[in-house]
C-alpha cells in the first residue's frame, strides 16, 4: 500500500485533501489468484476513526455489489464498524478485507461477446434469473429500509412498515447496547419475507430509510445524565449508519425524540433535511382525523413544537382535497376554538408502541413513494418563525424521496408563541449539557 495525497469528495459534494493508501488486496478465489485494487482514505481524526475504504475498478472491471461492497465501491466490514484504536489497525483491516474478498469477490472483468473465461462471467451469471427460456438481468433492490433497535417499538415499526410500505428488503438490527432489546429471535424463527435479521450495522448498507428506535436508559439521577446515556449509545451507531447509507433519510424515534434527532444530525454529518424525528406526527394525524370526522372541519392540521406539554396546534388554510401546496393558516377567532376543542378530545390518547410504529411507517412510505405529504416531524427549527437557536422541533414538513422541506412559518398567537419559546429555551439548555 503506497501513501499519497488526494482530494476526497464526500456524498454531499464537499471536498477535502486527505492522505490515502493505494494498492492491491491479493485474494484466492476458485483456485485462482486475483489482485483487487483498493484505496483507503485517512480522515483528519485517524487513527481514532476508521479509514474510508473503496475498491478501485479499472476500465476493464465492474463492481460486484454484495454484503461487503456497495454499488459505488464503498467497502463495509465489521472491523470498520467496531473500530477501536489502538486495538484496531490498518494491517488487521486489510487482512479482514482479503478474507471477505476470498468469500465474495468485489470486482470482476467486464463481459464481452468473446468472453470465454467462466471467472470473467462470474458477476454476470450470478445476477441472472432464467425465466421461460429467457434471461433477465435483475434490478438491484432500491426500496431497502433498516430498523435499528429491538423491543416493542422496534417490532411494531417492522410490522407496520411491512404492512404499509412496498419494500424490497427490511433489515432489523437488534443493538446490544440498547435497553429495548428483543424480537429478533422470533423474526429469525418465523422468517418473514423480505426481512433480514442482523446484529451488524453494516447490514444496513444502501438503505433508503434508516429508522432508529434504540434507547439505552440508565439509572443516573439527573435527566441530562439519562439522556447522555442515549447520546453515548448513538455515538456507536449513527456515524457508521450514515457511512453505510450516505443517501438515506434517517428517521429517529428514540427518546427524547427532539433531542435525539438533533444528536443524530450532528453525529451523522447529513443535511438537516435528511435527519428527522417522528416527533408530533402521530398527534397530528389524530388531530386531523378528529377535525375531519368529529368536528366536520375538513382541513389538515398539525401539532408543532416540542413533544411535551408545550406542543401547540396549527391548521392549514387549504382543504383536504386541495391539490396545491398547503400553508399554515394564521390564528383567527374561528380556528383557535376549533383546535382547542380537538386538542381536548385527543388528551387521553396515549402513544403506545403500535401507534408510534404506524406513524413511523406512514412517514417512511412518504419517503419511499416520494409522496410529498405534509407531516409534522422533528426537524432543524433554526430560522423558522424567528427561532434563532439551533434546536429540533416538530414542524409541518413536506416529505419525499429527498427528505423534508419545511412549510413557511407564520405568526402564532401569544399563548402558542410563548410555549414554543419555552421549548426552545429548555432544549437549548439540555443540548448545552450533553457531550455529543
Amino acid at each position: 500500500m503506497a501513501p499519497s495525497t488526494g482530494t476526497y469528495t464526500f456524498s454531499d459534494g464537499s471536498q477535502k485533501d486527505l492522505v490515502r493508501l493505494v494498492g492491491n488486496a491479493p485474494a484466492q478465489y476458485g483456485g485462482r489468484s486475483y489482485n483487487f485494487p483498493v484505496q483507503l482514505w485517512l480522515m483528519d481524526s485517524f487513527p481514532f476513526t476508521p479509514p474510508i475504504c473503496l475498491v478501485r475498478p479499472t476500465p476493464t472491471m465492474v463492481i460486484r455489489e454484495g454484503k461487503h461492497v456497495d454499488g459505488v465501491g464503498r467497502i463495509h466490514l465489521p472491523g470498520l464498524h467496531s473500530w477501536d484504536y489502538p486495538k484496531s489497525s490498518v494491517v488487521a483491516l486489510l487482512n479482514e478485507m482479503i478474507a471477505k474478498f476470498e468469500e465474495d469477490p468485489p470486482l470482476s472483468s467486464k463481459t464481452t461477446v468473446d468472453s470465454k473465461d467462466p471467472h470473467e462471467l462470474l458477476s454476470f451469471v450470478s445476477n441472472l434469473r432464467i425465466n421461460d427460456g429467457e434471461s433477465k438481468r435483475l434490478d438491484k433492490p432500491n426500496n431497502k429500509v433498516s430498523v435499528i433497535g429491538g423491543g416493542d417499538l422496534g417490532m411494531a415499526t417492522v410490522m407496520s412498515i411491512l404492512s404499509k410500505c412496498k419494500v424490497d428488503k427490511l433489515v432489523f438490527i437488534d443493538v446490544t447496547e440498547s435497553s429495548t432489546k428483543g424480537g429478533s429471535t422470533d423474526l429469525e424463527i418465523f422468517r418473514l419475507p423480505q426481512v433480514e435479521v442482523s446484529r451488524d450495522l453494516s447490514a444496513s448498507a444502501g438503505s433508503r430509510v434508516v429508522v432508529v428506535t434504540a434507547n439505552a436508559w440508565s439509572s443516573e439521577q439527573s435527566y441530562a445524565s439519562v439522556v447522555q446515556t442515549n447520546v453515548d449509545m448513538y455515538r456507536g451507531i449513527i456515524p457508521s449508519v450514515s457511512r453505510f447509507s450516505p443517501d438515506s433519510v434517517m428517521l429517529i424515534a428514540s427518546q427524547p425524540v427532539d433531542v435525539m434527532a438533533h444528536v443524530a444530525w450532528r453525529q451523522s454529518c447529513l443535511p438537516p433535511s435528511r435527519v428527522i424525528g417522528a416527533g408530533c406526527n402521530l398527534d397530528s394525524e389524530r388531530l386531523s382525523h378528529i377535525l375531519d370526522v368529529n368536528l366536520n372541519a375538513h382541513k389538515p392540521a398539525w401539532v408543532i413544537g416540542e413533544l411535551s406539554d408545550n406542543k401547540v396546534a396549527v391548521m392549514s388554510n387549504t382543504g383536504l382535497s386541495s391539490s396545491g401546496q398547503p400553508e399554515i393558516a394564521a390564528e383567527s377567532n374561528s380556528t383557535k376554538p376549533l383546535l382547542d376543542r380537538a386538542f381536548e378530545m385527543m388528551k387521553n390518547r396515549g402513544q403506545r408502541s403500535w401507534s408510534v410504529g404506524l406513524s413511523i411507517a406512514d412517514i417512511t412510505n412518504s419517503v419511499l413513494t416520494d409522496k410529498m405529504k405534509t407531516h409534522s416531524v422533528s426537524t432543524l427549527a433554526q430560522g423558522w418563525g424567528g427561532i434563532g437557536a439551533e434546536v429540533f422541533l416538530s414542524l409541518p414538513c413536506i416529505m419525499g424521496a429527498n427528505g423534508s422541506t419545511r412549510l413557511a412559518g407564520v405568526s402564532l398567537g401569544p399563548e402558542e408563541d410563548s410555549k414554543l419559546r419555552e421549548s426552545v429555551t429548555a432544549l437549548s439548555d439540555l443540548i448545552s449539557q450533553l457531550q455529543i
